[in-house]
Parts: C-alpha cells; structure tokens; sequence
C-alpha cells in the first residue's frame, strides 16, 4: 500500500456496485492524508453516514478541507491535510458550459435546452464523464499531492471505462450528423443506410427529451458544436492521464464466487487496456480472526473455527439437546462456508500478477459511521496490504 501512497499518485477506485468501494476510498485518502500527502478525495454517492463523517453536507465543484483539529481528534498525525468533494453531476456540466462558451446569449440557450437537462441527468455516462472532469481540474490545479476517485455506483465496473466512448459516439455518430444534417444529395443506398443510423439516434433521444427530441437535439447540437469539440478534446486528455505511470486502479470486491470471476475478469481487462492495477480490496471478507489468519499467512486453520469442529462430537452425546444440535449445526455450517472463502481467496492470492497488494476487510458489525471508524478502516488496509496470503486451500 506505501507505494500506491505516494506523491504525485492518482488512484481510481473500480468495482461493482454493494461492494463498499466508496467506504474503501474513503479509508484511503485517510491513510494518504496520515501519511502526510496533502490528499483530495472526489467521492460519490456516499450513505449519509459517510457524508456526515467527512462534513460534505451537499454536492459541489470544489474539494472542502477537513479541520487538521477534526483529523487529529480521529487519530490522524497533526498536520494530517485531507479535502474530499461529493460529487455535483449536474453543477459539473451547467459550470462547463459556462467556462467552455464565452457568450451569455449561448450559456443560457443551452442550459435552458430540455435535452441537454435530460442528457445531462439521465444518458448513462453523463455521470462519469463529471467525475472525469472533477479529476482533470484537480490534476490541472496541481494543488494536491494525492488524487483518489471513487467511481460512480454501477452494475458493472467497467462502465466507469466505457461511459466516455458512449457519448463520443452518441455525440458524433455518423447518424446524428444525418439526422441533423442531411445532405442534398445522396445515393439511395446512403439514404437507407442514414435512415436506420439516425432512427436508432432518434430513439436514444426520445428516451430523454420525449416527443420534442429531434428539435430540441438539433438546437443543442448547433449551438454547442464549440463545446462538444472541446468535451472531446478533454476525454483525450483524461484518457491519457488514466494510463499515465502514477495513476493505479484499486478493485474493490467481495468474497463470493461469482464477485471473485468479475473480479479475475476485469483484471483481465485492465491488463488488456494498458492500465496499471495496484491493489485489490476484498472486502467483508470473514469475521475478523479468519480474516487476520489468511491475512497473516497461516497455515493452519483459525482456532474459533478448529473449535466448532470440535463440538461435532457435543451434537451426538445422548445429553445434547434439539436446540443445542440445531446451533452446532448452524456453527458448523458457518465454519464450512467460511472454509470456501479461505480456499477461494487463497486460489486469487497465487494468481494475483505481482506487485499487485492484497488487502483483505473483515466484515464490521455496523456501517463507519464516522471518521474515526474511517481511519480504523485505514490502518486495517495498510496492515494488511503488507503480506499477501499465498496459503494452500485449507
């Protein structure tokens, strides 16, 4: 974890959504920030408990410091520099367009338009393209040691990658120029070919503007052509930060087996795409003793879980008890399923490319709840991205 904590270090946190991927960002930019990097946290849609713990009552454009008494009162090193920003999705866009268009007559025409406010409120990718433009103004004010990004919550990591080429495509597809602008003259070949590109436009359209779609998109497109051009341009850029040597991927997951295939997938995919992983977090992984035995490299089984397999025997003694076999069995049972997720991470940990960490959370009993219990969560993630587990299945 000490070397993804470093200055000049962007990390962008991926995972599905449920799997606690903005609380494990969270965590980070605490350990960034006791690590003595000046650290900004772009989180979103973080539960009202972690909103409350780092003082974001609303959504907004710029980072807001925490009080260095705060930090310290949570057990961070004085002098601990942390400022975090909820995302603003719709604020994003609306201060775009009045950055990128130096007209008022233009800014308010478009900002009134009904498919940009629906665009930019529901298209699927309107909301990772903010977080995009959240992280290249804080890496272009270079104000800041340590950048980390919480993705956006989504069925599928990915999406967080793919939602840029979804709206370059949608913003530049051949069939919206068609629909919008049709030439004079075409081969009848063209026009059918036209008429099936811009209707499956139009239908996208529709789903957001309603029946003005068509009028509405022609307005907005010809009025924002300078800005398109330019909401391009910075995908390009934030495209080449993203592969840029200081900036890592951290995967957030679970120990399920089906959360543990996406996982090995989507390292596939990173590998795939030149971007660099530099940690997994498996999260809520086991009660804490399992978690810290596998942790640690243990070979032999957990003692609280060698201890239920004892009590197998308790179950057969003709003074046992409908209700006590009933819990020997439920406890036998925890141990058996706690036993599938040793082997099953034990299996990802040999397979894992090295020098990639390996953190392993156990589960809490409630949800962090405020930024004391945030920086627990750091130091468990520090610790534990120390060793890797490289034990046989048990």
């Amino acid at each position: 974890m000490k070397d993804l904590l470093s200055k000049e270090s962007l990390l962008v946190l991926l995972g599905n959504g449920g799997v606690g991927k903005t609380t494990v960002a969270a965590a980070l930019g605490l350990a960034a920030a006791d690590a003595g990097l000046d650290t900004a946290l772009i989180t979103v849609d973080p539960s009202r408990r972690l909103r409350d713990a780092l003082g974001l009552r609303k959504p907004g454009l710029r980072p807001h410091s925490l009080s260095a008494a705060r930090l310290c009162a949570a057990g961070l090193k004085p002098h601990a520099r942390l400022s975090a920003v909820m995302l603003d999705v719709r604020g994003m866009w609306d201060d775009l367009v009045e950055h990128l268009n130096g007209d008022d007559a233009t800014r308010q025409r478009i900002l009134a338009n009904l498919f940009y406010q629906r665009f930019t409120e529901h298209f699927p990718g309107s909301e990772t393209y903010a977080a995009f433009e959240q992280l290249y103004r804080l890496e272009q004010s270079h104000s800041f040691d340590t950048l980390i990004v919480d993705t956006p919550p989504a069925a599928h990591a990915l999406e967080f990658l793919d939602a840029p080429g979804r709206i370059s495509r949608l913003l530049r597809t051949r069939g919206l120029n068609w629909l919008l602008k049709p030439p004079l003259a075409v081969t009848a070949l063209a026009a059918r070919f036209a008429g099936r590109a811009a209707r499956l436009v139009a239908d996208q359209l529709e789903r957001f503007t309603g029946s003005s779609a068509l009028s509405d998109a022609a307005d907005f497109f010809a009025t924002a052509t300078h800005m398109l051009s330019e909401v391009e341009d910075r995908f390009a850029r934030v495209s080449r930060l993203i592969k840029a040597p200081r900036t890592k991927f951290v995967l957030v997951t679970t120990a399920e087996t089906q959360r543990m295939a996406q996982t090995r997938r989507l390292i596939a995919e990173l590998k795939a795409r030149r971007l660099r992983l530099g940690a997994v977090v498996i999260n809520r992984f086991a009660d804490e003793p399992t978690c810290s035995a596998v942790a640690e490299g243990s070979p032999h089984e957990p003692l609280h879980l060698r201890e239920i397999a004892a009590l197998r025997d308790l179950a057969q003694a003709p003074s046992s008890t409908p209700a006590m076999r009933e819990l020997i069995e439920y406890l036998d049972d925890y141990r058996e399923h706690a036993q599938e997720r040793m082997e099953e991470v034990a299996r990802f940990a040999r397979d894992l490319p090295s020098g990639v960490a390996l953190a392993l959370l156990p589960e809490l009993p409630s949800e962090v709840g405020n930024l004391r219990g945030l920086f627990q969560v750091s130091g468990r993630l520090t610790a534990a991205c120390q060793r890797r587990p490289e034990r046989s299945a048990l």
